[in-house]
């Protein structure tokens, strides 16, 4: 007896086999399954994210809630650049803002025609870019050269040694530069005793940029080496064996696989620091102004609280800080995008 293709040895036919499911089907079944309201695969609903994170979301509140009252809320206190404030005016300060009389830009036009706010802003910009050039290099070398000592508990206590200062408040940090570089500093004194002539650094009006500067570095490189010291952690010592292997030496390795790795933050932190560039120092200049003369020493943050403070003139005052503010923001964005230009992601984003 001859059995066909597919029969059993008895001679019927199997049942048919159930047909699986096609893609289309399957995707079909899933969509209706699916509420419309869940939104984008993998987007984890707001409600469910504020559950999640309540813990952090708690942990930030304090932050957030002094931001908005320090940062945030004085920025309304800027109408009065567009008034003649007077804060006797009314009981209060607050109230005093409703009762002031408007003036539109007239305190700007003012701000145009003196003299002193331009010697200030052309001082302010000097020491910028001053401390743009000797400054901002002095911390990425250093934590190269940190990070080139093998002993770690070396590395350790340089970094300590270092980073100390930056604790020192600008009375002590002036202070110590008094006792070194004044007349009757140690090194004046020392020159004196050897029969040469000694010198005041801290009255050399011609040579205060260069002062301050070197103040600041003393005080506040030690910062900036942690920061670059947390990105060259993060490089793979695979990429210095290979590069060992392929006869790369000491600064050929530096070069290619160092500074690579050190090159987003250095964007970020240039951005930065170009946002900052009216904001040079309140305190240090204030310290030493006696010294050199306000000629010398007189910089935005100064002019300001000379204007604001001193005489009174806060409607002046205010008008003066909200343009250098503007021009910071100004400068973030030029200087992000010159960023984004050079391939790096900067403050934000494109």
């Amino acid at each position: 007896m001859s059995i066909t293709a597919g029969s059993r040895p008895d001679g019927t036919r199997p049942p048919a086999a159930v047909e699986e499911p096609t893609a289309a089907v399957a995707a079909a079944a899933v969509k209706e399954r699916v509420p419309r309201k869940a939104g984008k695969a993998g987007k984890v609903p707001w409600r469910i994210r504020l559950r999640r994170d309540r813990a952090l979301i708690l942990m930030t509140l304090p932050v957030i809630v002094l931001l908005l009252i320090f940062n945030y809320v004085p920025l309304l206190g800027n109408v009065i650049a567009f008034q003649n404030y007077d804060p006797y005016v009314s009981s209060n300060g607050v109230t005093a803002i409703f009762h002031s009389p408007w003036v539109g830009v007239e305190q700007f036009s003012r701000m145009v025609d003196d003299p002193l706010f331009w010697d200030a802003a052309k001082n302010t910009i000097v020491l910028f870019v001053l401390q743009l050039v000797l400054f901002f290099p002095i911390p990425i070398a250093l934590a190269l050269l940190i990070n080139s000592v093998i002993r770690p508990r070396v590395r350790a206590v340089a970094q300590a040694i270092m980073y100390l200062p930056h604790f020192f408040s600008w009375v002590l940090v002036v202070t110590v530069f008094q006792q070194i570089f004044g007349g009757a500093g140690i090194i004046a004194q020392t020159l004196q005793d050897h029969g040469w002539s000694g010198f005041d650094l801290m009255t050399n009006a011609d040579l205060f940029k260069y002062l301050v500067t070197a103040q600041a570095v003393w005080k506040d490189a030690g910062w900036g080496i942690i920061v670059f010291l947390a990105a060259l952690a993060a490089v793979s010592t695979d990429l210095y064996e290979a590069a060992a292997m392929d006869g790369a030496g000491r600064w050929r390795r530096m070069w290619h696989v160092t500074l690579p790795a050190l090159r987003p933050v250095i964007a970020l932190l240039l951005v930065l620091r170009v946002g900052d560039a009216l904001s040079v120092g309140f305190e240090q200049f204030l310290l030493q102004r006696d010294a050199v003369g306000v000629g010398a020493s007189e910089v935005l943050d100064t002019y300001v609280w000379n204007m604001g403070i001193q005489f009174g003139d806060l409607s002046y005052a205010a008008a003066v800080g909200l343009v250098k503010g503007v021009i910071g923001v100004c400068l973030v964005l030029a200087a992000n995008k010159f960023a984004h230009l050079l391939g790096e992601q900067g403050v934000y984003k494109k």
